[in-house]
């Protein structure tokens, strides 16, 4: 079957561009299936770095039709801009195509959740602030605009008048702040349709003619398991489904057409913003970690949290996602560590866990339970296989799969495309 699909195992940011840069060279059609311009890929392709937050990272191919799927919210403002810097380094964004279904960020989104999260305070979930959870939000209490809504001028001030309605009165008598213009959202959002307008399509029926036609789809995800709204460690979670099975709700395709879903696990973890995190490193590991890792946000700019590998949620990731492989990313940030460690499991409450525990109260009291491998001393950012590596790097690799129950297809040494290693 031709469909494969790629996510994040962990709280994202495991190197999901760079996976996907690597892995779409035999692919027809790219999609991105859910979250918006919250996620963040750094993408480095031949010698050119790019930054990529909402248009999937297959753009960078001139063979590959790059979709914008049904679960995708979109803040049109943001995607003109990214695809003008695109357009300004030379890349041919002509083949992009954007769900009339998916869901719009609206001005009245970015300013409730400035306010929510300042309202919060020390209870803050870290959000990137790019209006997600609010524009997610009203999809769900089904007063959301789509894009589809942006080509009848009638239909789109129908709808944002019923909803401003609603969201002036909180802004102004909840939060103090002044109400936003109706018109001046339906002058702007209007200029934005007529350049947006080529790029809409039904997504759904060009991906099943494609797969019809025996062409290859892979389905991209933003953020990672941990950070699913249902699979991950809620409330401290995205506001939409990174799992592979909501891959298939946002394209509009069945299961019957994937044969493929690859893991990205990053060699050890990070996670950015509030949350548990067991096998956080608050100290000189930890310190270590980011400074070779260079864990900041692509979005946020945030220094991210790092710790140990964690096979526990990585079985976790690989049970609900059902994953055929992983492709392991930045091993060569481990390199000079006297030894490296796993997380194989966890104690809280005076019980032992194999596995993403049961209540998050036990998941926030977990104790990592670790095992200690030697490490290797020499970098490994040059090496052209996977047998070139040295025996302690290889040994932590197959370690990984044999904990994680799930075998590894591809290890990256460093960020550049041609420093992905296939492993036998």
């Amino acid at each position: 079957m031709p469909a494969s699909i790629v996510l994040g195992t962990q709280w994202g940011d495991e190197g999901k561009g760079k996976a996907v840069d690597y892995l779409a060279d035999k692919m027809d059609f790219v999609v991105r299936y859910q979250g918006g311009n919250n996620a963040g890929h750094t993408v480095i392709a031949e010698g050119r770095l790019l930054k990529l937050q909402l248009i999937p990272s297959g753009i960078l191919y001139d063979h590959i039709t790059s979709v914008i799927a049904d679960g995708v919210v979109v803040d049109p403002r943001h995607l003109l801009k990214e695809m003008r810097e695109l357009t300004d380094a030379g890349v041919d964004v002509s083949r992009l195509k954007v769900s009339g279904n998916a869901h719009l960020i609206m001005p009245y989104h970015l300013e409730l959740e400035k306010v929510t999260e300042r309202f919060l305070g020390k209870n803050a979930l870290g959000t990137t602030k790019k209006g997600i959870g609010p524009a997610y939000g009203d999809k769900a209490a089904r007063i959301g605009i789509r894009v589809q809504d942006l080509f009848d001028p009638k239909i789109f001030r129908a709808k944002l008048e019923i909803v401003l309605r609603e969201k002036n009165l909180v802004l102004t008598k909840i939060y103090n702040r002044l109400p936003l213009d109706g018109e001046r959202i339906i002058e702007e959002y209007m200029e934005l349709a007529a350049t947006l307008q080529p790029y809409v399509t039904d997504t759904a029926k060009l991906l099943d003619d494609g797969l019809r036609e025996g062409k290859q789809v892979m389905l991209e995800g933003a953020q990672g398991t941990l950070l699913d709204l249902d699979k991950g460690t809620y409330p401290f979670v995205t506001s939409s489904n990174p799992v592979a099975g909501y891959a298939l709700a946002s394209a509009g395709i069945g299961p019957k057409h994937v044969d493929r879903v690859i893991g990205i696990v990053k060699a050890y973890i990070t996670r950015v913003g509030a949350g548990p995190f067991p096998t956080e490193d608050v100290g000189d590991v930890g310190e270590r970690l980011g400074v070779r890792g260079k864990e900041f946000g692509t979005v946020t700019g945030r220094k991210r949290r790092c710790g140990w590998f964690d096979a526990a949620l990585g079985r976790y990731a690989a049970r609900v996602n059902g994953l055929t492989e992983l492709f392991v990313t930045k091993l060569d940030v481990l390199s000079g560590f006297e030894t490296v460690k796993i997380c194989t499991g966890y104690v809280a409450d005076g019980r032992s866990f194999e596995d993403f525990p049961p209540h998050q109260s036990l998941f926030h009291a977990a104790v990592p339970v670790y095992e200690e491998l030697e490490g290797w001393g020499e970098e490994i950012d040059e090496a052209q296989t996977f047998e070139d590596l040295p025996k302690q790097a290889r040994d932590y690799v197959r370690r990984m799969e044999e904990l994680v129950g799930v075998p590894a297809s591809v290890v990256s040494v460093g960020p550049a495309r041609e420093q992905s290693l296939p492993v036998a």
